[in-house]
């Protein structure tokens, strides 16, 4: 059965690992390359459709300024294109080398959108999480119908399930809250 408990921190790990990439796409107002992170570039002359992240080099040499170095010069225009049409509120400038994107300062409204929309996420995570507590609890209370498990193992191990449960709901809410004081701070 200790299986089983490795498998659920596992499991609720991929959970918060999934809520830190979805945040980290979440534009605070400060420049970071993780900004285009899921940014697709349709490149005419590969006739293929590819992350951003594998035709060029993305920095952030100051705080409100992403620059974007394409490894091929001739993808210059089709990264410029896809940055626009990814509807991130962002307005590259291409000089021939490279790709500029200037970050805006966000509004008081749009930062309020977005502590939003991290709590959602933040809640999205805590119900998978709790999925995922239900799931374990149905296992551990099947093997002891089954004979597989005592009783007091059982209540051990459906103790040990609401202990990780209430720290990953912790954690969650950790990120939820760091992540608040970046979109809101000025």
């Amino acid at each position: 059965m200790d299986e089983y408990i490795e498998a659920m921190a596992d499991d609720m790990g991929k959970a918060l690992e999934s809520l830190r990439r979805d945040l980290a796409k979440v534009r605070t107002g400060r420049a970071t390359p993780q900004l285009v992170d899921g940014v697709q570039v349709n490149v005419q002359s590969y006739g293929a459709v590819m992350p951003l992240n594998q035709l060029a080099t993305v920095q952030a040499p100051d705080p409100r300024l992403l620059t974007i170095t394409p490894w091929d010069k001739s993808t210059l225009a089709d990264i410029e294109k896809a940055i626009m049409a990814a509807g991130l509120g962002l307005n590259p400038s291409n000089d021939g080398k490279l790709i500029r994107v200037p970050v805006p300062p966000l509004t008081n409204e749009r930062r309020q959108q977005l502590v939003k929309m991290v709590r959602s996420n933040g809640e999205d995570i805590k119900v998978r999480i709790r999925h995922i507590r239900r799931d374990y609890n149905e296992i551990f209370k099947n093997g002891e119908k089954d004979g597989d498990v005592s009783e007091d193992d059982c209540r051990r191990l459906l103790d040990k399930v609401q202990e990780a449960t209430d720290d990953a709901v912790a954690k969650v809410d950790a990120i939820m809250a760091e992540k608040e004081r970046e979109v809101l701070e000025v």
